[in-house]
């Protein structure tokens, strides 16, 4: 088949997002994949449901998917999934998380959506056409003060082993702006950037299937979306990522840089 439609990803994303909500709250089995990383059979089931769909309607696309990896395909056709963002939410009865897909062609992603059952929110987004909420334009906040700024982070599963654990950011932005919040999912994160709920969000190594619909999703929103040190590519190999309203996305940047260089001293 050819070119997927915004109205594909939706369809596809709602069916995750039904398995997703008929099981939370149950007896699931969970496994670890490290000391803190989580993965349930919910993700499981999520993920061969997404799999299915996508390569019976787009047979040969390739997609990579945050359980199964990387499934060859045609190059210029590529997916992005991730069939259960905020397992360890989920894991534990918090009704934070999202099923997240997002369509690349030629290198560019071209649609993305995020949907939360829990809530029936189905963030959307065309390149060039703009975000929507279940269909409603969304836009960005007009919050010009980072001291008046609602921020969102989160922490990475090598948070133990890994030198760099965005505790010295999370420390200095908590002193600077009027509020974090912790949701547990990046791709919620990133939504709620686009729909003016949150006025900026960082994050450290994440995955392309992390940020692809999310980023794309904040960018049509009005957001500037970058790794964290404002360069363009937020996907791999950065690992990072800043998506924020144009006021606060300069001065985070500015906070971030200032506390890098502390680093170097």
């Amino acid at each position: 088949m050819g070119n997927p439609s915004l109205d594909d990803l939706k369809l596809i994303a709602r069916g995750a997002g039904e398995i997703l909500s008929l099981s939370f709250g149950t007896d699931i089995q969970v496994s670890h994949k490290g000391e803190i990383d989580l993965v349930t059979e919910v993700d499981h089931r999520s993920e061969r449901y997404l799999l299915s769909e996508i390569g019976s309607r787009f047979s040969g696309h390739r997609i990579v998917s945050e359980e199964s990896g990387e499934q060859n395909g045609q190059s210029e056709h590529a997916w992005f999934v991730d069939p259960l963002d905020g397992t360890v939410n989920y894991a534990h009865g918090v009704p934070v998380f999202a099923v997240s897909i997002a369509y690349q062609y030629q290198g560019v992603v071209q649609l993305g959506v995020v949907y939360d059952p829990m809530r029936d929110e189905l963030f959307s987004a065309q390149k060039g056409e703009g975000a929507r909420l279940n269909g409603v334009p969304i836009r960005v906040s007009n919050t010009s003060l980072l001291n008046q700024g609602l921020l969102a982070t989160g922490f990475a599963y090598d948070i133990r082993t890994h030198s760099e654990t965005n505790l010295d950011y999370f420390a200095d932005f908590s002193i600077r702006c009027q509020g974090i919040r912790r949701m547990g999912s990046a791709a919620i994160d990133l939504c709620y950037v686009a729909a003016g709920r949150y006025d900026g969000y960082w994050e450290l190594r994440l995955n392309d299937w992390d940020v692809a619909a999310g980023g794309l999703i904040a960018s049509e929103a009005g957001a500037y979306v970058t790794d964290i040190h404002g360069k363009a590519n937020y996907f791999s190999p950065s690992q990072s990522i800043l998506a924020a309203n144009p006021a606060l996305h300069a001065q985070m940047v500015s906070v971030i840089q200032e506390i890098s260089s502390q680093h170097c001293d």
